[in-house]
């Protein structure tokens, strides 16, 4: 009795942002993204939940396809000796949404790319299917998470937030998309959320706004 040393989180969570693009030359997904493991450090992590990799990924489509699978799939596979490899598993996107007034949890993201600028790549799709395989541009997929419930309880907390249905048609909506088609693969789940400038919302209200959801996600089903 008393040896069977601590259990296994039951939630992991790894995190990404975006690096700056086109109009938005500071993007706080970055900044939220290097600076949450220390922050978490400090605050404290939710009992059960396990914060796994945080990166800054590059705000491009296509050329940051492979970049992207190789990060998802690096939590599958290539952090055993680190993290739990039982329980949940969520991969937990923040993007920016520079015109938004509150935070924004997307419940669904579209197989179709039609870029209003070129990425940071310098791709500009027009009515392009993200994955040519899984169905026309038409195609919708939907996070396994409770977009309703969790907004509803982060409501309650005090924050600016809503549930969204449409994660727009830019890289936010493209790696959306990559990551819930690579979560039915992986048996993972996925959930993508905008977020203010932090001219709308200050840095420290978005870091618990943040730290807040990760809360949340540790005892979502």
């Amino acid at each position: 009795m008393g040896s069977e040393g601590p259990a296994p989180s039951a939630v992991t969570v790894h995190v990404t942002g975006f690096k700056k693009f086109h109009g938005v030359a500071e993007n706080p997904t970055e900044t939220i993204a290097r600076n949450l493991k220390e922050y978490m450090e400090k605050k404290g992590l939710p009992k059960g939940l396990t914060l796994g990799s945080c990166n800054v990924l590059e705000t491009a489509g296509l050329g940051a396809v492979a970049p992207l699978h190789q990060t998802l799939q690096s939590a599958i596979n290539g952090n055993d000796s680190e993290l739990p490899n039982s329980g949940t598993v969520i991969w937990l996107h923040l993007g920016v949404n520079s015109g938004a007034m509150r935070f924004a949890i997307e419940n669904q993201a579209v197989n179709e790319a039609t870029f209003r600028c070129p990425d940071e790549m310098g791709w500009k799709p027009q009515k392009v299917q993200i994955i040519p395989t899984d169905g026309e541009i038409s195609r919708t997929r939907k996070t396994m998470l409770p977009v309703e419930d969790i907004t509803s309880t982060l409501a309650k907390k005090g924050y600016e937030v809503m549930t969204s249905e449409d994660a727009g048609r830019f890289v936010c909506n493209y790696v959306y998309y990559h990551s819930l088609w690579f979560a039915e693969q992986h048996g993972t789940k996925s959930l993508f959320v905008h977020v203010p400038l932090f001219s709308t919302i200050n840095e420290e209200t978005q870091m618990q706004f943040v730290a807040s959801l990760l809360e949340v996600l540790a005892s979502s089903p």
